[in-house]
Order: structure tokens, then sequence, then C-alpha cells
């Protein structure tokens, strides 16, 4: 467990039990709040965005912060949180973490938000802890008393990015001083009821439209051949869900769900290639199985890692190997017979970036926008989601173009993804996942992890060990590039503070 270093400005607001729960200040100086109004002092001079507030109080060491109760200048006349005021502001604080994970925010970013809602009320020294599907916080009051720990656990993490960022719209004005505990309460509430912006038969099409983006965006042709190909992938996807929502019914592991529904792709593809019209059966598989290969949680594991969660990215990385599994138990059946009996599913192992540039730069934008959909992105953010991809793409086929090699360009391609996401997430005042994630969907390495496994299962260990090396190298490639995007937008392009900067930087470690 972390300690954090406190310091900013502080005033009150009424907690649930009558006792004073004062506030950090915001960017700037604070107004005090009228004591009858039940809010924290609302900021002034511009909102700063709390990621950048509190990342350095993360990744201090220990060693920087004081103990608690000592170290920090009182408010004169403020008084400690009670026990029903410290309840509240934990249990909100606990209740955002774990909505945060679920909506698939990274670990870092998810403890910055605990931590910021915790300091907003005046609930410190405190400490976040994330852990793959555990959320946690624990408060240290100080002068001899116990600290006070509250825990939550995450079942089924899925991707929501339109609730993601309802949540930083709320984190961000409890930051700025607009709303009392209760409030945010209610207002949390709400957000667990939002529903999705896209009807079941959006999502259906997207899924299998992903799918024949894939297609095109691998084979890198548009002849009458590779259209029958595109159409092939969407239905294979649309019935391959339709077989893993009949299993999901049955309450069954998530393996299973992704076995089921990787299996027609597999047959189709196996059946085209028993054919004289030189279809490619492969592309087909490629496709089909493009949304369901855990490419980028693989980048997020690397990510994860990258921010000191070692704990975190080793679970992720556990659970990326299962659905990997599920995929290619789905397939092998299929596959064995298929080889046995003469099929060829010969394939390239991933996108051939300057056999197509207009077309296969139309197939990264399509696959960027139903990914986007299938993440609940909000409408609104669909167009940036967009630009972002069509930059991404274009810098990845021009430098593999001039002859960079492909894990080089795929991570100076994702550098520029992530700096011009953070761009976009700041001026909108939300998450960075919407703007990346989607975006980043033509340069996932999922048909390298594919077809490395295939090629283990085929018998030929040395071309498996070089393809699942080069998928990993890619998705490492991924994810530095997005960090260094992160990064370099934080120093080149920093908040305007509202406390005296923290000296002492360091790792955080798990």
């Amino acid at each position: 467990m972390r300690e954090h270093e406190e310091s900013g400005a502080r005033a009150g607001t009424a907690g649930p039990d009558g006792s004073r729960v004062p506030s950090q200040g915001g960017p700037g100086a604070a107004e005090e709040a009228d004591p009858g109004s039940g809010r924290p002092p609302r900021a002034v001079g511009g909102a700063v965005r709390w990621p950048e507030q509190m990342l350095p109080l993360l990744r201090s060491p220990n060693s920087a912060h004081p103990a608690a109760g000592h170290g920090e200048e009182e408010d004169e006349g403020a008084a400690e949180p009670g026990p029903a005021a410290v309840a509240a502001v934990l249990g909100l604080a606990l209740l955002v973490g774990e909505l945060m994970l679920i909506c698939g925010e990274g670990a870092e970013d998810v403890e910055a938000a605990m931590l910021a809602v915790a300091r907003t009320y005046r609930v410190r020294p405190c400490d976040p802890q994330v852990a793959f599907t555990r959320v946690a916080i624990s408060y240290r009051p100080g002068h001899g008393d116990p600290p006070v720990t509250a825990e939550r656990f995450v079942r089924r993490p899925t991707g929501d990015y339109s609730g993601l960022a309802a949540l930083f719209r709320l984190v961000t004005e409890i930051t700025a001083g607009g709303l009392a505990v209760d409030d945010a309460h209610r207002r949390l509430r709400a957000v667990r009821r939002h529903c999705r912006h896209y009807p079941a038969w959006v999502l259906v099409l997207s899924s299998g439209l992903l799918a024949g983006a894939a297609t095109l965006l691998v084979g890198g042709r548009a002849d009458a051949r590779a259209w029958l190909v595109f159409v092939s992938a969407v239905v294979t996807t649309v019935v391959g869900g339709v077989l893993a929502d009949r299993v999901e019914r049955h309450d069954l592991p998530e393996f299973y769900r992704i076995a089921a529904a990787a299996t027609p792709a597999a047959v189709v593809g196996i059946l085209m290639s028993f054919n004289q019209l030189q279809l490619r059966g492969s592309v087909v598989i490629t496709g089909g199985l493009y949304a369901l290969l855990p490419g980028w949680p693989m980048v997020a594991a690397v990510q994860d890692g990258l921010a000191g969660f070692y704990l975190t990215a080793a679970a992720r990385l556990l659970e990326v190997l299962y659905l990997l599994a599920g995929v290619v138990v789905g397939v092998m059946t299929v596959l064995y017979i298929g080889v046995n009996n003469g099929a060829d599913l010969a394939a390239e192992s991933g996108p051939a970036a300057t056999s197509n540039p207009p077309l296969q730069l139309a197939a990264a934008v399509l696959l960027a926008l139903t990914f986007a959909v299938l993440l609940n992105t909000e409408p609104t953010t669909l167009p940036a989601v967009l630009v972002n991809s069509a930059a991404g793409w274009t810098t990845y086929s021009v430098l593999a173009d001039a002859g960079t090699e492909p894990i080089v360009a795929t991570g100076l391609a994702a550098v520029l993804v992530g700096l011009s996401g953070q761009l976009m997430a700041r001026y909108r005042g939300g998450s960075v996942l919407p703007y990346v994630t989607a975006a980043l969907g033509s340069l996932l390495p999922g048909s390298l992890l594919y077809f490395g496994l295939l090629a283990f299962v085929r018998g030929e260990p040395e071309a498996g060990l070089g393809r699942l090396g080069h998928a990993t190298a890619t998705a490492l490639s991924l994810a530095i590039g997005v960090n260094l995007g992160r990064e370099a937008a934080r120093l080149f392009l920093p908040a305007r503070p509202s406390a005296p900067a923290v000296r002492h930087r360091g790792r955080h470690r798990r």
C-alpha cells in the first residue's frame, strides 16, 4: 500500500452525519461554501484535469509522504470527518473505482479517480489499490485510531466507454467542488442505470462488419473473390455471435462462449478451401476471429505492467491465454479435419500495408467504427475516433512502404494515436481510452497470435514461436507507443497545478 502526499487548499462540506467533511481545493483558489448548502467549495480559475493532479501522488515513493496526522497544515477550525462521513466518502470512491474498472479503465487511472474523490471530501490520507478484479481503499485517520478499509470485487469486467465517459465527467464535477456526498451518490446510481446507445441489431451488424473489414485489411484486394470473402466473414461472425449468446444463456464461462463463436468461421473457411476458385478460406477465418482474439487486452496488460501494476498485468495476460485457448479449441477440430483432407490454409500473418492503400485505409476506418460501436462509445466521440484511426493507419502504411520494420512502424503509429488521443480527451474533458482503443484496432496483433498457435498445433514449433514472438513484440510496441504519447502530453502540455508540485517521484510497484 502506498501513502500519498497530501497538499492543496482545503474547505468544508456537511457530511451525512452532520460532521464537517472538507474538500481538496480544485485548481486555483477555492471559495468558501455556504455551510448550509452541503457542497464542497467550488474551484475558482478554471478546471484542471484530476488525472494530472493525482498521478504524481500515485507515482511518488512512500518515503516522500508524511505519516498520518503529520506534515500537513490543517484548516483552522476544521474538524476531522466523522465515522459516518468517512464511510459515505469511502463508499463513493470505491463504487467509482469499481464501475470504472468494469467499464474498462486502466488500473492507474482507476486509482487516480478513487484518490481524487477521497481527497475532494478530505478523507485523507488514504490508499487506493486495484488488483485485476479487486478495488480497495484504506483511510488512516491518525491520532492512534485504527484504519478504515473497504473493498469490492468485479466479477465480469466489460468494455463500456459511454459509462466510462459519464463516470469521468462525474469525477470531474466532484473534484471541481460541485457536488455534496449524497448528491454524488445519487448521480452515481443514475450512471449505473444508463442505457446502451446502440440497439442489439446494430451490435450484431457491427460485429459482422468488423470481421469483413478485417478481411479487406489483411487481404488488400477488392475483386469479386475478395467481396465474397467479405460477405462470408460477416455471415460467419453473425452466426458465431448467435451461438455465443445461446451458450451464455446457460451461464457457462467465457472460455466456452469464445469457443462456440469461433467455430462457424473455421467451418466456412475450410469449405471455401475445397474449391477451384482460389478463394482464401484462411482470410475468412482471420476476419471471423478478429473480433474474438484478445489483442487489445494483451496491450492493456502490457500497459498495466509498464505502469507498475505487475499483479494486474500478470492476471490479464493469463486471461488472454485462456481466451486464446478457447479460440483454438473452437477451431482446431475443424481445422484438423480440413488440413488432413487437403485444405489450403496458407495465409499472410498480418496486414499487407502497401498492397492497396485506399482500400485498406477505408477498411481500417470501418474496423475502428465497428470496434467503437461494440465498446458502446458515445456517438459524439465517433468522428474523433475515425480521424485518429485514419491517422494511425496512414502513419503505419507510409512507414512500412518506406521500408521501416513493421514493429517499429507500429510503435510510431501508436505514439501518434496516443498523443492525439490525449489531446482529444483533454479538449473534451474525458478518458483517453475511447479515443485510442478502437483507433488501434487495425494495428492489433490478433491474426499473429492465432496463426502462431495454429502453427504449434500443426507441428511447426519454430514458426509458432516466431509468430508468437512477433505478436508479443507488436503488443509491446503498441503499449509503449501509446504510453509515450500520453507521457509526452503530460510533459509538454502540463496541467496548471493547484498545489505545490511533488518533488520526489518514483515508480510505485505492485
